[in-house]
């Protein structure tokens, strides 16, 4: 399988809302794959087809529970909140304290293109959420004040 290169901050293409999977095609499942495979070498535990150039509601997340696919993945409810810092494959050496939900309810399909609906918590859930801002164009750096983000910018751009 492929790696695929993440693409890294201040790319346009990391802003970009991707598009509905409309059938799981061959094509989906390898990119899936190939993702997945991306994640793992660079030792995320998450990754969005967005951050590797692709245009599609694509996602894969292990946070040590083992591998999950999502197409076309959305948050239905949220339960609790807790705040942690994260880091992102797309902006290596930043790290962000973000208030997120502690549990999240998730309606999506998965790699067969059959429609899952489940509730994660923790870390899962913080990744989950991560992942579907990456999908609707929205990175760590924008959860931070106007002063701090231009800061972070200015670091980010120097690391490319």
């Amino acid at each position: 399988m492929p790696i695929l290169e993440i693409k890294k901050y201040p790319l346009p293409s990391l802003k970009v809302k991707a598009k509905k999977v409309y059938g799981v095609t061959v094509d989906e499942k390898r990119i899936l794959d190939d993702m997945a495979e991306t994640m793992y070498l660079n030792q995320g535990v998450g990754l969005a087809a967005t951050q590797v150039g692709i245009d599609r509601q694509l996602a894969v997340i292990d946070v040590g529970e083992g591998l999950i696919k999502l197409v076309n993945p959305t948050i239905t409810s949220k339960k609790g909140s807790a705040q942690m810092e994260e880091g992102c494959l797309s902006i290596p050496g930043i790290q962000v304290k973000i208030r997120r939900a502690r549990g999240v309810s998730v309606s999506a399909l998965n790699e067969s293109g059959e429609p899952v609906n489940f509730t994660a918590s923790g870390l899962f859930a913080r990744a989950i959420q991560h992942e579907v801002d990456h999908l609707t164009g929205k990175l760590i750096i924008d959860y931070l004040n106007p002063l701090r983000r231009f800061l972070l910018k200015k670091k980010a751009a120097k690391k490319i």
